[in-house]
């Protein structure tokens, strides 16, 4: 069975083409997602955006609701819930399947933004393909030493078009840009019979720009150094 990881970036507070690029990338097959940043705060915005969206779709006061999914936080059993809890109930199930989206969103920040700023958010994210270290950064400029040293893949935003460039045992890949680019492109890093490739695709009409391009590691890029 193939294990595949949407990997996009660049939205640039684009909500909608956030949501489409997670959709896109989950149709095929992605179940982790790495976000290289272009604007951090996007996934939030995301998340933001759908909780009101399905609470506008709730036909009972504010006060009605927060009463209700206080009770479905402690755990009342459904056969106690009177009927109007049902509506609420189907809500904060909703809600909680939306909010697990953020554990499968691995994300790094971009210069300017305040989580850059932010001595407690990381600028770099570390994600494991396989037994493939993966290195994921907003600006490949903010790569160092010590990641080249670990990482065999290293993962980034802020480029005009997707594209694959191998130097020496590492891969540089990146998914170009979901906006502000000609074309909105997302990628997709798949390991299937053990072999690493990695594709990417037109947003809007889900042609392919790069076709499963094998990503071959040496044997002594597998292991991670931790110092």
């Amino acid at each position: 069975m193939a294990t595949a990881i949407g990997i996009f970036g660049d939205t640039d507070g684009d909500v909608g083409l956030f949501e489409s690029a997670l959709r896109f990338l989950s149709d095929r097959g992605a179940k982790r997602f790495l976000f290289a940043g272009g604007r951090y705060g996007d996934l939030d915005d995301w998340l933001r955006t759908k909780r009101d969206e399905m609470k506008a779709q709730t036909d009972y006061s504010n006060a009605d609701f927060l009463e209700d999914v206080s009770r479905f936080l402690i755990g009342l059993e459904q056969k106690d819930r009177p009927a109007a809890f049902g509506t609420a109930w189907e809500f904060a199930r909703a809600i909680e399947e939306v909010m697990r989206m953020k554990d499968r969103v691995m994300r790094t920040p971009e210069k300017g933004s305040l989580q850059y700023q932010d001595s407690s958010v990381p600028k770099k994210a570390v994600d494991i393909v396989g037994d493939v270290l993966c290195c994921v950064v907003h600006d490949k400029n903010d790569l160092d030493k010590e990641d080249m040293v670990n990482a065999a893949v290293l993962v980034h935003g802020n480029a005009a078009e997707p594209k694959v460039v191998q130097i020496g045992p590492r891969f540089f890949i990146t998914p170009g840009r979901v906006k502000g680019a000609p074309k909105s492109t997302v990628g997709l890093l798949e390991l299937i019979d053990r072999q690493l490739v990695f594709s990417a695709f037109t947003l809007l009409d889900g042609k392919t720009v790069i076709d499963r391009q094998p990503i071959v590691i040496s044997s002594s890029k597998t292991k991670l150094s931790v110092k």
